[in-house]
């Protein structure tokens, strides 16, 4: 579970006054989540998620984030509409916190992905990255290549008592990737979210097979290529719980990207690298966080040996044809 930013009755009644959206109705602490403080919201207009945003988001980013989201829903996608008050600005001020009101998605996220789930991601990614194409301004990923070493670098100390031999292995490994990334420009870049695992994507049933109702947590998103997103996903929606590859899952989610965004050739031949980076990033954070999360913090660490077996896996992939394609 998270750590809570603690908000009133009396503060949000006071902050709610400059929304156009009625009395307060109820309102819940959400527990899932370790990055933001997350409430459930109810008013006289509906409801709404209002987020506060903790130490770990710099402010001066939030704009980004929220125009981001703005632009990709006037643009058809399902994803949270930040609502702004009657001095036209979505981002305010709550409990010491800079916050914000989005508007409330339907849905439940697959605590176990099937399949059945993966071509719905596909398409749903490849909606996102077109509809991302005429929102101009750029945030670099500051967790991309550059970032690795230095998070290395900060696990040094630490990292063997975590597993015998990791800060070596991560070393070599490290080195092949970067030294196979795609040069710059050889790719194509535009926004991406960066953090699309199972607990950000909502799914309803419906005829034929479930169907996306909304992606959410867009403070990872950044400009960078698209196809890393595929990697990301590819990581954290294709593998089963005792860490065997599903190639099944992985062509569902590949073909229905495709379907959509036909990528060149150049990406998919990319593709094992950009899996191999996407692993390493989500190792180095899990490990980071592994390390540093003092005992007994209200935060449930994440096993980063997990994305350790998912990495030796992508290494040994002997082309895009392994991975689904």
């Amino acid at each position: 579970m998270a750590v809570y930013t603690e908000v009133t009755d009396e503060a949000l009644r006071a902050f709610l006054a400059d929304y156009p959206l009625g009395g307060l109705r109820a309102f819940r602490g959400i527990a899932e989540g370790v990055e933001n403080s997350n409430y459930a919201l109810k008013t006289a207009s509906g409801d709404f998620i209002l987020t506060l945003y903790e130490k770990r988001v710099d402010p001066q980013e939030l704009p980004w984030f929220l125009a981001l989201m703005e632009h990709l829903a006037a643009q058809g996608i399902d994803c949270p509409l930040p609502v702004k008050a009657t001095d036209g600005m979505a981002l305010r001020t709550l409990a010491g916190r800079p916050a914000a009101i989005c508007t409330f998605l339907p849905g439940v996220w697959p605590r176990r992905v099937r399949p059945e789930h993966c071509a719905p991601l596909g398409a749903a990614l490849a909606r996102l990255h077109s509809a991302g194409a005429g929102f101009t301004a750029v945030r670099p990923n500051g967790l991309g290549p550059p970032a690795w070493a230095p998070l290395l670098d900060r696990c040094r100390a630490g990292g063997d008592a975590v597993q015998p031999g990791l800060v070596a292995e991560l070393d070599s490994a490290l080195a092949g990737i970067l030294a196979a990334w795609p040069a710059a420009g050889s790719l194509p870049t535009g926004q991406i979210h960066a953090d699309l695992f199972p607990d950000n994507v909502f799914f309803l049933d419906a005829t034929g097979g479930p169907r996306v109702s909304g992606l959410i947590d867009f403070y990872f998103a950044c400009t960078d290529l698209l196809a890393y997103d595929l990697a990301v996903c590819l990581n954290a929606w294709c593998f089963e719980t005792d860490g065997a590859y599903n190639v099944t899952k992985a062509h569902a989610l590949l073909a229905a990207y495709q379907r959509l965004r036909p990528m060149a050739a150049a990406e998919w031949a990319a593709l094992p690298v950009l899996c191999r980076g996407a692993a390493i990033r989500f190792l180095l954070t899990r490990l980071y966080d592994w390390m540093m999360t003092p005992p007994g913090a209200l935060v449930t660490r994440k096993d980063p040996l997990e994305y350790l077996r998912k990495l030796r896996f992508f290494a040994r992939a002997e082309g895009p044809a392994s991975l689904g394609l």
